[in-house]
């Protein structure tokens, strides 16, 4: 059972960049956790080394627990999905068995529908889901870097899950983060999306960092996209600040100059983008609601004959 008081038990499915961070900070907490992954050499590596946290505070290596996602069989608190949204059915599939043990899962995925996912697995009173806003990379198989802000926006996926949302929000901030309980964690997964979707594509196309967008026509973009986005989440009945969104968005541009959208990352490590679940998904419901979503559509197609290009053709 998910506390305050006692030391969780966590498992972190994905060890990316943001699952390893997530690792590294709540081990130092004196949670006991688990990275569970694909990745063999990986989680080798963790299993020996531990994962090297590189922060403002300096830089340390914590000993975390390493594990294929079908060998973890402890009974865990705390789920925490980590991996990339085009990956949540198949990983949430591998640790579908830790249900028996009635976890609370979590996620702070980008994109839209991986709450879902996690609540037909954990049942839907078990389910937390929201957003961060923490920049983090990997600069090594298990060595992660962050600096500056880090924001978790998180409550319930019912009435009922969202009773576990302060225990989780608590050992979250003793982590090092700026988390807080948010009564409408829809509208704080749209904001994120909205965020991501007028950085990361535009990032991807032009195959630049922060700085690069960090000029007129790229926050114009931008601008245009939390628009778009604000404009379809009205349509849900979902209200988002987009003055609010476009700050935050001016803030990642000036101050963190050389961060790497995810899919710029995921272009040059030729991996499939998270395209469908972020501007692909806001112009699909535009779509759907009669809501014109015109530069979300046009970002969209071009990141599609970006990863088009890549495919082997047929």
């Amino acid at each position: 059972m998910l506390s305050i008081e006692a030391a969780p038990r966590v498992i972190i499915v994905g060890a990316g960049a943001m699952g390893c961070l997530f690792a590294a900070r709540l081990a130092e907490q004196g949670a006991q956790v688990t990275l569970a992954d694909i990745d063999r050499r990986r989680l080798d590596i963790i299993a020996r080394d531990g994962v090297t946290l590189v922060d403002d505070k300096g830089e340390r290596s914590l000993p975390v627990e390493a594990a294929l996602p079908t060998d973890v069989a402890v009974a865990a608190d705390l789920v925490l999905l980590f991996t990339k949204g085009t990956h949540s059915a198949q990983a949430i599939s591998s640790v579908r068995h830790l249900a028996a043990t009635k976890p609370v899962a979590l996620t702070l995925q980008n994109g839209i529908g991986n709450a879902e996912l996690l609540a037909e697995a954990f049942g839907e009173d078990q389910v937390l889901f929201g957003t961060a806003h923490v920049p983090a990379d990997l600069t090594g198989p298990a060595t992660v870097v962050t600096h500056g802000f880090g924001g978790v926006d998180l409550g319930g996926f019912t009435q009922s899950s969202q009773a576990f949302a302060p225990a989780a929000v608590e050992w979250l901030r003793r982590a090092g983060f700026d988390a807080k309980v948010t009564e409408n964690a829809n509208a704080a997964v749209w904001e994120k999306v909205a965020f991501n979707a007028a950085l990361n594509a535009m990032a991807m196309i032009c195959e630049v960092a922060n700085a690069g967008m960090d000029n007129e026509p790229g926050r114009r973009i931008a601008a245009n996209v939390v628009g778009e986005t604000a404009a379809v989440a009205a349509a849900k009945g979902i209200g988002l600040d987009r003055e609010r969104i476009v700050a935050t968005v001016d803030a990642a541009l000036r101050e963190h100059a050389h961060h790497k959208a995810s899919m710029l990352q995921d272009r040059e490590h030729g991996r499939p983008t998270e395209i469908e679940l972020i501007n692909g998904a806001i112009a699909r419901e535009g779509a759907r609601l009669g809501v014109p979503t015109p530069v979300c559509d046009t970002l969209s197609d071009l990141v599609r004959v970006i990863e088009h290009q890549r495919s082997p053709r047929a």
